[in-house]
């Protein structure tokens, strides 16, 4: 036989021997624990979403799957532990938004790419953005908040996260498009956000409705909109700030994503387990009434969700010229 051909056949029979190797694989799977990384604290709305999910998929994989709160560097340590681990599915990312599109571009020295070295698995579920104010701030709309904000500019303070979080990046947009002027006061977290706009320290904020929600409801500060494009089924009658500023919209997500290289039957499979686990309805209440819209996404879809955010919110941050701590 010629050498080239011999070479030829003798790599097609590799490639064959991959894929028979890769579905086999994939039937068995799983057949130990799975570690289920989550790049937050405890006690967060990612840590609760991935141990309802957890459990579920405890039940329905016949294996222990492991949370694991690995912390740091705005999600980026925990990321960059999954992006280098094998693409075997038995470690697995819950990510958001934040860690995958918008890290990216607002540190310089990034451990991992945010769609390149990684799998989409699952869109798991958009977290209520909301924008609230202090009740002392004569606004009970988004109209006339940007009235009040221009006839009063630098007044009012807005509170954040910290430099590059998704509550500096909502606010950072809102003044370039409705064309007002606030003050950035950064945080050292989501919660001492919370509690100094309570307290009148800052005036207005942009937060999950995981942290807003709970002092709306005790009246402690007044919600005016969501951020995302359309209103969410959990709030029916509030507004979305895109009807009066159009065009602005900011959607925060989670999803569940593997290492890159994962077989496709593999990640159908765990697809289709992480979508049926979010839509038992004890589940499923418990995340909506913490302000989390859990969703039912194919791999392509979520894939194609995290190709355009990375690029639409890489583009804001530079244009806006936020950069991370």
């Amino acid at each position: 036989m010629h050498p080239i051909l011999r070479r030829s056949l003798f790599a097609v029979t590799l490639a064959c021997l991959s894929s028979v190797a890769a579905v086999a694989n994939a039937a068995d799977y799983p057949n130990k624990p799975i570690t289920l990384i989550v790049p937050w604290a405890p006690g967060g709305s990612t840590d609760i979403l991935a141990r309802s999910l957890s459990e579920q998929l405890t039940k329905s994989l016949d294996q222990p799957v492991i949370v694991d709160n690995r912390a740091g560097a705005s999600g980026n340590i925990g990321s960059y532990f999954v992006a280098k681990a094998k693409p075997d599915g038995y470690t697995l990312l819950v990510g958001s938004m934040s860690t995958h599109a918008m890290n990216p571009s607002l540190m310089p020295s990034m451990p991992f790419k945010g769609v390149d070295d990684f799998t989409p698995i699952a869109l798991l579920a958009n977290v209520i953005n909301t924008l609230v104010v202090n009740p002392s701030v004569p606004a009970k709309n988004v109209g006339e908040l940007i009235a009040y904000a221009k006839a009063n500019p630098g007044k009012l303070n807005y509170a954040s996260a910290g430099p590059g979080s998704t509550n500096h990046l909502s606010a950072a947009m809102f003044e370039k498009a409705a064309g007002v002027k606030m003050t950035h006061v950064p945080y050292k977290g989501g919660a001492p956000a919370v509690v100094d706009t309570v307290a009148n320290q800052t005036q207005v904020l942009f937060s999950a409705g995981t942290q807003t929600l709970p002092q709306v409801s005790a009246g402690k500060l007044r919600l005016l909109a969501v951020t995302e494009a359309t209103r969410t089924p959990l709030l029916k009658d509030v507004p979305t700030v895109a009807a009066t500023v159009p065009g602005y919209q900011i959607g925060v997500w989670y999803g569940l994503l593997g290492p890159k290289g994962m077989p496709p039957e593999l990640v159908q499979r765990l697809n289709a387990a992480a979508n049926a686990a979010l839509q038992v309805p004890n589940v499923k209440a418990r995340m909506e009434s913490i302000g989390v819209e859990v969703l039912s996404k194919t791999p392509e879809e979520f894939a194609t969700t995290l190709a355009e955010d990375s690029v639409r919110y890489g583009k804001l941050i530079k244009e806006l010229g936020i950069t991370g701590d």
